[in-house]
């Protein structure tokens, strides 16, 4: 979306046509003479990025970091937004017949939150705040509740998304314009900050108890003001977050075993020749929590 509204997102800059997309699942219908990790066939969810696998970083497992990382729709290079792709066969998890192929695309999205949880290190009895209920915000709700946070408490101003939110497992919910965090009485241990939304962070991070944990999921301005007095005197660790890594694998046992669901956040299909409606549905429909594109229509 900052791609197509804005032309960037922070360093990343489209300078010229570029395919968008970069949510996929997919079915194997050709290997290279290198490839023999899956039969034709078979379904697929796919990691949209390429590591070189050689860097420092790559080395150390933290491949989401790699320097020459290749990662769909970013430029320059083009998405999924079509109707063949082509990856490492290494990046191409193959999904059980129990997952839709929305729900094998939006593993990549659900990565997001499991890498979150895990930088915040979620855990049994940990009290969760989550600001922003768009998708990735549904999904890091979901994802801590599998980590064992008793609660999540998960803030918008979308009436409709509280609602999932709620249906999804959130224990308390707050409309942000009608209500002020500061007053809810809720002091998280962790603070996921995914509406990328510079004024919702100050107060978010004012509201996290001592020797908690703050990390930032999505991506808004350049630059976001932080209550340092706050942040130093109760020693909060603020961190960044970028994709994931290693990340398939649990996902897709999450979605499994039903403790985390997919398919009820997808509010709408569209075809190929449909994309620009669906990057801009979200305008027109303010019920609207995630579109899918299916290439072959």
């Amino acid at each position: 979306m900052h791609y197509y509204e804005h032309g960037r997102i922070g360093d990343f800059v489209v300078e010229s046509p570029l395919v968008l997309g970069h949510e996929p699942s997919g079915t194997v219908v050709a290997a290279g003479s290198g490839a023999g990790r899956h039969r034709l066939g078979q379904r697929v969810s796919l990691e949209p990025g390429m590591p070189d696998l050689t860097c420092p970083q790559c080395r150390a497992g933290r491949y989401n970091l790699c320097p020459r990382m290749r990662f769909f729709g970013t430029p320059p290079i083009d998405g999924a937004f079509c109707e063949y792709v082509v990856v490492h066969e290494e990046f191409a998890h193959p999904v059980p017949d129990a997952l839709s192929d929305d729900a094998a695309a939006l593993i990549e999205p659900l990565s997001v939150g499991v890498w979150s949880c895990g930088k915040a290190r979620v855990g049994p009895g940990t009290r969760v705040l989550v600001t922003g209920a768009g998708p990735v915000g549904l999904l890091c709700l979901q994802a801590a509740r599998a980590f064992g946070a008793t609660d999540v408490m998960i803030t918008d101003v979308n009436p409709v998304r509280l609602g999932l939110a709620r249906d999804l497992g959130a224990s308390a919910t707050l409309d942000v314009r009608e209500d002020r965090l500061a007053d809810a009485a809720f002091g998280p241990d962790v603070l996921l900050e995914c509406s990328g939304h510079p004024a919702a962070v100050g107060e978010a991070v004012r509201s996290v108890e001592r020797a908690g944990r703050v990390v930032l999921v999505g991506m808004g301005g350049d630059e976001i003001p932080l209550p340092l007095a706050h942040v130093q005197t109760r020693e909060i660790e603020v961190t960044g977050t970028f994709r994931y890594a290693n990340t398939w694998p649990t996902a897709i046992e999450l979605v499994v075993s039903g403790r985390v669901q997919l398919d009820a956040l997808v509010t709408g299909h569209y075809g190929l020749a449909e994309v620009e409606q669906a990057l801009t549905a979200g305008t027109r429909d303010p019920g609207l929590v995630k579109a899918v594109v299916q290439p072959q229509e």
